[in-house]
């Protein structure tokens, strides 16, 4: 690997402008909505469902990651550039940053070295709004419920106590969790038990991601379960006219952000959900965009293939009807001797017997995209500690496989160091006969489904519930709930609900502790083992090594 030139770097600062990154897609500058030179809202009427179903989807999902990730994100922007480079022309889809990470463990999430999305800093920090309009509107619904019960003369009798909806912000604060509102008198409104979750949980951000136009995001919005009134009544967001200003405060979200890459090609960026609380890929809009512009739409899914890919292939396909033709799996030596069994000090040193192992968890992975009826390729994201006979095992026991594993240098080359891999997808697209299958029919019972997903995508045994999650999958068949789909909140760091059975663990129970009901996306959200939906800062956070100058210069941010 290597470090950007200084004329690299320059090219990073000195971005094309927007217009003319538009002109590549085949957008008037008359229709751009601009954010300054760099950033612009594409208007929804550029989307063509005729191109979506002739065009060619791609979904970039991951082995089990470690917690410093495996580069998924700069694996998208530079197969995206490989594409470009053999002459397709393609587009990179994804999610926008939260500030919950980027302050907190991960930093940046814009790819890196010679495959990022550009201007990375903006990009990583306010961007164009959206999630402060999430968060808004999150919090205007919040704002109303509560000033409904503090209402005597027009209210609806909704029992505090029953009440789901929780305040978002975005940025890890476990202090946050669980809260007592309304102290201080009858003036501050009625005390009761409340909470934050982190924005890219909301499920305004949920709604926002499945939503198709600005009329069904109302709907969805109106849609949201808030509770229950003291004679046991479901209350939804429309019963306090809650979703046109709701809808109001994401008129210019729901659009799409228009950006690129750092060798000048088109990259859209919209929505933010993470992919072990939340459903974790960008909006439907966002995708339908991208197929609608470009031959090729490559996006990511979070973490590894067992939750965004699962919600990507059971969740948004399958109510968007797309059909993603490949699924490019990203793995890295380091995670491999990890699942093998080397520890954080370890993850640098060759050592194939660590490799040998850890590839089980890979395996599953592989298996797990083909029970979609979809090919995967398997992008090895090159390290500098990646030794030659470690690179060429996983090449040759994934051609054991019938799976065809490249090494991705998009991270140090850009482009010129992702053309095979962009081959690779190009030969799966073109000419394997897959066709894209759910795992799962939305109609079947919501045990039905959480068992599915939990043997066949994680490998457990058996399911057990809790007495709170019982009492959930009453009210859900109450509610008539049960023909939505399954959004699973788990560990992203193993199969399992325990973060520490790494590899591919056998034989072990999933526990679902509670199911979260998300009416307006359409989704009912297990939560599995320990999972919180507002994380907190690590010992060090990302924040302490970032500076800025007295130019305005960030550095630290990445």
């Amino acid at each position: 690997m290597r470090y950007l030139t200084d004329i690299e770097i320059a090219q990073a600062k000195n971005p094309l402008h927007i217009k003319n990154i538009a002109e590549k897609l085949g957008i008037d500058e008359d229709d751009l909505e601009m954010y300054g030179k760099h950033k612009a809202k594409l208007p929804l009427f550029l989307i063509d469902d005729e191109k979506v179903a002739q065009n060619n989807l791609v979904l970039v999902t991951a082995l089990t990651p470690t917690p410093a990730g495996e580069g998924k994100t700069t694996v998208s922007i530079g197969l995206t550039e490989g594409l470009n480079k053999i002459g397709k022309q393609a587009v990179v889809v994804l999610r926008e940053p939260s500030l919950g990470p980027v302050f907190g463990m991960k930093g940046g999430a814009a790819g890196g070295g010679y495959s990022q999305v550009i201007p990375m800093e903006e990009i990583n920090l306010h961007f164009t709004g959206d999630f402060n309009a999430v968060e808004k509107a999150n919090n205007l619904l919040a704002a109303l419920i509560d000033n409904n019960i503090q209402n005597k003369t027009n209210n609806l009798n909704i029992d505090p106590r029953t009440v789901l909806w929780k305040r978002v912000m975005d940025m890890n604060d476990r202090s946050l969790r669980e809260i007592i509102i309304g102290l201080g008198g009858t003036a501050n409104g009625v005390p009761r038990q409340d909470g934050f979750n982190i924005t890219p949980a909301s499920e305004v951000m949920a709604i926002l991601c499945m939503s198709t136009d600005l009329d069904n995001l109302k709907e969805r919005l109106g849609n949201i379960f808030i509770g229950f009134t003291f004679d046991n009544k479901p209350v939804f967001a429309k019963d306090l006219k809650a979703e046109n200003a709701m809808a109001i405060l994401l008129k210019e979200a729901i659009k799409p952000n228009l950006v690129q890459t750092l060798e000048g090609n088109p990259a859209i960026l919209h929505g933010g959900p993470f992919a072990n609380i939340a459903q974790g890929t960008n909006t439907i809009i966002a995708t339908k965009m991208g197929l609608s512009l470009a031959n090729y739409a490559v996006t990511e899914a979070g973490f590894g293939a067992d939750l965004g890919a699962e919600k990507f292939l059971n969740i948004k396909s399958t109510f968007a009807k797309l059909n993603p033709k490949c699924v490019v799996l990203v793995a890295t030596i380091r995670a491999l001797r990890h699942h093998g069994g080397a520890k954080s000090e370890e993850y640098n040193t060759p050592n194939l017997e660590r490799v040998s192992e850890g590839f089980k968890n890979l395996e599953k992975h592989i298996e797990n995209v083909r029970k979609f009826h979809v090919e995967p390729v398997v992008a090895i994201n090159s390290f500098i500690s990646d030794s030659d006979e470690e690179v060429a095992f996983v090449i040759e026991k994934c051609a054991k496989l019938g799976v065809k594993a490249v090494v991705s240098e998009g991270w140090a080359k850009g482009g010129e160091g992702t053309k095979k891999l962009a081959a690779a997808v190009v030969d799966v697209v073109e000419n394997k006969a897959t066709q894209y299958k759910p795992l799962y029919d939305w109609k079947s019972p919501i045990k039905q489904k959480i068992e599915t997903i939990a043997k066949e995508m994680y490998g457990a045994k058996t399911v057990e519930y809790s007495k709170q999650a019982q009492i959930d999958l009453r009210r859900i068949d109450r509610l008539g709930f049960n023909d939505f789909a399954v959004c699973m909140a788990k560990t992203q760091k193993s199969f399992s609900d325990n973060e520490f059975l790494i590899g591919r663990p056998e034989g072990f129970t999933v526990t679902v502790r509670e199911i979260e009901i998300a009416a307006g996306a359409q989704f009912v959200i297990p939560i599995l083992g320990k999972m919180m939906r507002m994380p907190g800062l690590p010992v060090i956070p990302a924040s302490e090594n970032m500076t800025i100058d007295k130019n305005g210069v960030i550095s630290g941010l990445s």
